[in-house]
């Protein structure tokens, strides 16, 4: 797995490529979480994810979570297919902001 990230004025965007997996989810974890304790908003970019298992989700459900108790936005965006299935199969895609792009998720919290 590869992760980037990319600062916005308004939010934070990180990227996750390849598979999310228990080896890796950490990490992840982790990518997430930093950027919470830095009070940016932030958007996950799936969109290049081709596997995502439970701890992969759960990484995303913390993040949500932690970003929920300190007022900031959290969301989604571009999910790839292979994301999206394990997402509607949990039935997390009725929780988390899902946008299809960044200048979705801009238009809609501008």
């Amino acid at each position: 797995m590869n992760i980037n990230t990319e600062d916005k004025e308004q939010y934070t965007v990180v990227g996750f490529e390849g598979e999310v997996d228990l080896s890796c989810s950490p990490e992840a974890r982790q990518s997430i979480l930093s950027v919470l304790e830095g009070n940016k908003n932030l958007l996950v970019d799936l969109a290049q994810v081709s596997y995502i298992d439970s701890s992969g989700v759960a990484s995303l459900v913390e993040g949500y979570q932690s970003a929920k108790k300190q007022s900031l936005k959290f969301g989604l965006v571009g999910v790839s297919d292979a994301a999206m299935s394990v997402l509607k199969l949990a039935r997390l895609d009725q929780v988390f902001p899902i946008y299809n792009s960044t200048e979705d998720y801009e238009k809609e919290n501008s």
